[in-house]
């Protein structure tokens, strides 16, 4: 990376799994660079989505070099996800055309539901979870209510709301960074994740209307469904047996919480 930028730089590694981030540092300016970004960052930086792109580099091996501006911030705490800024982003990524038109450009496919579930299921299968009582009543309730995620109209959707992937800068802005897992799908794919983590019961119908859906019934049975879902790939893919134990009491709590019907 230091014959990219030259002498004049110092750069050290953000971490990260992959290891291919780095923050740089000269007299002038600060970047944060990364090898071999999706070109979806272009359409999210020029939305304002994630912290504005300086410069696209690619160099004789192929490898693209970007560089996004560095800025001072903070990862937003779980308790202030039900801010509406962070509400109204969502709603905003998720209404974009752009975004859409673009990962849609690069090959990405709707995820379909009915696929999901297939898939869901013979994970199951292969881990042996499905003589639980549990797990079988959770995917009975995917498999009735199964017609209501199907056929809605695609968005693109981040797929990993953790909270440490929505950024707050020292002057106000907020970010939503990490796309690496973006899909294009049902929006409640995302709002589950929320939902299930993040915002309060009582506060989740001021939350859909921040982020610009009216609560109704089927929305939320498609945000349970989904809950579901994610809940049941968590507790294919535990790795112990006292992982498994905590997963089932989740899935439980998770059927007796939300209404099916």
């Amino acid at each position: 990376m230091q014959h990219v930028l030259g002498n004049e730089w110092t750069i050290k590694s953000a971490g990260g799994s992959t290891g291919e981030a780095y923050f740089a540092q000269s007299k002038h300016q600060r970047l944060f660079l990364k090898r071999n970004t999706s070109p979806f960052l272009a359409v999210l930086s020029a939305q304002g989505i994630v912290p504005k792109l300086i410069w696209t580099k690619r160099l004789e091996n192929g490898d693209v070099i970007t560089a996004q501006e560095w800025v001072d911030g903070r990862v937003m705490k779980p308790d202030l996800l039900h801010h509406p800024s962070v509400a109204e982003l969502l709603g905003r990524i998720h209404h974009s055309p752009e975004l859409l038109d673009m990962l849609t450009r690069m090959g990405k496919k709707p995820l379909n539901p009915e696929l999901l579930y297939q898939e869901l299921v013979q994970l199951i299968l292969e881990s042996e979870l499905a003589q639980s009582p549990i797990v079988e009543r959770a995917l009975s309730l995917m498999s009735e209510h199964l017609d209501l995620v199907c056929h809605i109209k695609p968005v693109v959707c981040h797929c990993d709301l953790n909270h440490h992937n929505w950024f707050l800068t020292n002057r106000g802005d907020l970010y939503l960074i990490d796309w690496d897992n973006a899909e294009i799908g049902d929006p409640a794919i995302d709002l589950a994740m929320m939902f299930e983590d993040y915002i309060d019961e009582n506060e989740q119908d001021r939350w859909l209307e921040n982020y610009g859906l009216e609560p109704s019934i089927t929305l939320n049975l498609r945000i349970h469904w989904y809950i579901l879902y994610q809940a049941l790939n968590k507790l294919a893919f535990a790795r112990n047996i006292l992982d498994r134990g905590n997963q089932l009491s989740k899935i439980e709590e998770i059927l007796v919480k939300y209404k099916w019907s």
